[in-house]
């Protein structure tokens, strides 16, 4: 049986986090990090798979072991940290994805990796997660041209309100620090450039005329980011729930990767990012008032107190306008990922009049 979580363990038992790719894949290392899990494995290999390198990079392995890969984890992995020049001066933001996966991953229940090892190093901020490889296990990762179907959104919701309803309102949660909300410091650094480098080239050329307003979207962000960021109804959510981060695991059933910007917020800003960002414009015109009510719905079968359709309503238009800035801002992604995106959610900003949702956000 797997022994306790990384987490749980004294630090003379932890081994260092790896500064690059070669050491991380070591025989050495990946036996020292499974044997806080699986006590005595003890690892003869590592066959090199694919390798994504980006700021964060992951890399897809496999592993053999002397007398065999222990009962409960599947000799292919995936190890995600930040090994590169690039990556390591941004290390610090790859923190909550640790947490989330050695804390929170398994007891909310959402679908998504399967964690056999996460740490981070709260002096260095260095952070590496290793996963079940869930390509190797016959899984799909998505990106903004899969064609999402209604039927998927609904499952997707889901898991989201799973996520919700298991962390809502958690005073375990309401003090941590790694789970502080994190719109304000989506303001540094970017912004009206940025957005508006989008909307004048091709990038940005679907977004409708009425929500093509750098300095308007960024003001009503402002005004998102400050009203939420004291909300007296929360939960954690993914934070950046759009297709490209999810996958079909080897059942086809949507899952959740990348939780970077997991966070404490109100639902939201998962729930409405989500609906406009997955679906093509018309199936979620089509669609969107179903899956808000089955989104609600799922709630309410948690034993949560759903809000009044009004005020579901007005969330939805409010996460529409969060998913509208991150794309919005966006720079280092497939800039057609980027424009299909765009699209969508400045249309639904522009159908669902996002910019004024937030003028003024109510107190409950």
């Amino acid at each position: 049986m797997p022994g306790p979580a990384q987490g749980d363990l004294p630090a003379a038992r932890r081994p260092s986090i790896p500064e690059n790719l070669d050491e991380a894949l070591s025989t050495d290392w990946i036996t020292a990090a499974l044997d806080t899990r699986f006590p005595g494995i003890k690892v003869t290999s590592v066959t090199r798979g694919p390798v994504v390198s980006r700021l964060s990079t992951n890399a897809r392995f496999h592993i053999d072991c002397a007398g065999g890969v222990p009962a409960g984890l599947s000799p292919d992995l995936c190890i995600k940290g930040y090994f590169t020049a690039v990556g390591w001066p941004v290390r610090f933001t790859g923190k909550p994805e640790a947490r989330f996966y050695r804390d929170l991953a398994a007891p909310t229940g959402i679908r998504t990796l399967r964690s056999v090892y996460s740490a981070l190093d709260p002096d260095t901020d260095a952070n590496v997660i290793i996963t079940e490889d869930a390509v190797a296990a016959g899984g799909v990762f998505l990106d903004g041209r899969y064609a999402y179907t209604p039927e998927q959104a609904a499952d997707s919701l889901a898991e989201l309100a799973r996520l919700h309803a298991a962390t809502w309102g958690d005073p375990s949660l309401a003090g941590a620090g790694w789970l502080d909300p994190r719109l304000t410091g989506l303001l540094a650094g970017r912004g009206v450039r940025e957005i508006r480098g989008n909307f004048e080239s091709w990038v940005g050329a679907a977004v409708p005329e009425r929500t093509r307003d750098a300095e308007r979207l960024v003001s009503a962000f402002r005004a998102l980011a400050e009203g939420t960021r004291t909300s007296p109804v929360w939960s954690v959510i993914h934070g950046d729930p759009h297709v490209g981060n999810l996958y079909l695991d080897g059942d086809g059933r949507p899952s959740f990767a990348d939780w970077q910007l997991v966070q404490r917020g109100p639902w939201y800003l998962d729930v409405g990012y989500h609906i406009a960002s997955a679906l093509t414009v018309a199936d979620r015109r089509r669609t969107e008032g179903d899956l808000l009510r089955h989104y609600l719905d799922r709630l309410s079968a948690a034993g949560i107190a759903a809000p009044s359709w009004d005020d579901a309503l007005l969330g939805l238009r409010r996460g529409i306008l969060y998913g509208f800035y991150l794309w919005g801002i966006t720079q280092l992604v497939d800039p057609e990922v980027t424009s299909v995106l765009l699209e969508r959610l400045g249309t639904a900003a522009a159908d669902h009049h996002a910019f004024t949702a937030v003028d003024p956000i109510p107190t409950p």
